[in-house]
């Protein structure tokens, strides 16, 4: 395998601006989730101030079980880029299609993003979860500001 090859998940395919809110959310929060104790807090203040204590506690606890399975379950590591990064890679992308083709109830497009996280067998298992979770955003994101417009006046990004 090489070293190009072994990196596939963490390949920048686009920029985390332009994502429309609750996919970018999702990855912002996966980010946070995974990268310390402290930015986990800064996920659970952001998430506090759109959702209040009781929906919040539903909401992390929900989280961190997807966040569980996709690590124990992954095909293989789930690769972020930094917290604050610009851009956008491939394994964030697919996570955050997930989230949002299950806040729309997308069964099908869910276990098929899920199926590319996780083993096709505990794919499943993520969308309870993934929906849950996809709500909850949705509920987030709904008094946020829309997003950028989806394409650059340019077609160079970098």
């Amino acid at each position: 395998m090489s070293h190009q090859s072994s990196h596939r998940g963490g390949a920048t395919v686009g920029v985390l601006s332009e994502l429309p809110p609750i996919e970018a959310t999702a990855v912002r929060h996966l980010r946070q989730w995974f990268d310390s104790p402290e930015t986990r807090l800064e996920m659970r203040d952001d998430v506090i101030s759109h959702l209040g204590p009781e929906l919040t506690n539903v909401a992390l606890q929900t989280f961190g079980q997807l966040c569980m399975l996709c690590v124990q379950h992954g095909r293989r590591p789930l690769i972020r880029h930094g917290v604050q990064c610009a851009c956008l890679g491939a394994d964030e992308n697919c996570f955050a299609n997930m989230i949002a083709a299950a806040a729309d109830g997308q069964v099908d497009d869910t276990m098929l993003f899920a199926s590319l996280i996780v083993r096709p067998s505990m794919a499943r298992a993520l969308l309870p979860l993934a929906s849950e979770f996809g709500f909850l955003l949705r509920q987030m994101t709904s008094a946020m500001p829309p997003p950028l417009p989806r394409r650059p006046d340019s077609t160079t990004l970098h």
